[in-house]
């Protein structure tokens, strides 16, 4: 008897979980939805947010460019037939960097990076009750700590995915010339050869749906933790692992929407 109404409790817990989720989430919005009308709060704080994570990510988001270019050039070294004319190897590496591993690779690095530092502060913040004195004070958590945290990340990933693609593909021109005879002006010609205007639109815009999946989701689970440090571990770790999923979620949801017409 346990055992047979054993999934129908799974699925029962796992429904009821994710409504609650939604719930809790859907309210999340509508306070921050509010909140913007209290634009003298978080305007400049969210330059200020802005600020912190550029300069916190640049190294990282440099180095992790250089090698995922530099990486991708070897492989296409690796790989190459020499019935092909290489300039084809200049359409091949910059249209692999910044149709997919450059918005991707960074939008995965972030979500380690930014979800965790900022589930680990709301989380915090709640269970030592500062969240809880800020509202007592009349004060709108949503417009202190939620919108600027939000919209820093919407305006300072697809920033971040643009260094990245520029180093990257520097970091694939000057590897492929390691490994095969490439000059300049064969890779220059390839790369312009099959590339699009679209193609850089398409990796903003990936970018951007990054950029806002990891700090709404990091600050939903930081904004809801309970039992103490334990719990702002929880949040932490739930935060990092949902960002990373949803991203790669909507990378093939856009994939799908804007590439497929």
């Amino acid at each position: 008897m346990t055992a047979t109404l054993a999934v129908p409790r799974f699925v029962g817990r796992l429904v009821l979980g994710s409504l609650a989720h939604a719930g809790r989430f859907s309210l999340m919005v509508r306070e921050m939805l509010r909140g913007l009308a209290e634009w003298r709060i978080w305007l400049p704080r969210t330059f200020t947010e802005a600020a912190n994570i550029g300069k916190g990510s640049l190294f990282i988001v440099v180095l992790i460019a250089g090698f995922a270019g530099a990486v991708t050039a070897f492989q296409s070294g690796y790989q190459w037939q020499t019935a092909l004319p290489v300039y084809v190897l200049g359409t091949l590496i910059v249209s692999t960097i910044v149709l997919e591993l450059g918005p991707v690779l960074i939008g995965l690095v972030l979500a380690g990076r930014i979800g965790a530092r900022y589930a680990a502060e709301l989380g915090t913040m709640r269970v030592t009750e500062q969240i809880d004195a800020l509202e007592s004070l009349g004060r709108s958590p949503a417009s202190h700590l939620i919108i600027p945290r939000v919209l820093a990340g919407f305006l300072i990933v697809p920033i971040l995915t643009v260094l990245a693609d520029v180093i990257a593909v520097l970091a694939g021109w000057w590897s492929v010339k390691q490994v095969l005879p490439v000059t300049d002006a064969d890779f220059a010609y390839g790369a312009r050869l099959y590339y699009r205007s679209f193609d850089a639109y398409y990796s903003l815009i990936k970018a951007f749906f990054f950029g806002g999946a990891i700090t709404l989701i990091s600050c939903y689970m930081g904004f809801n933790t309970k039992q103490g440090a334990e719990g702002v571990g929880r949040s932490t770790t739930a935060a990092v692992v949902a960002s990373s999923v949803v991203i790669l979620l909507l990378n093939t949801l856009l994939a799908k929407i804007l590439l497929n017409k």
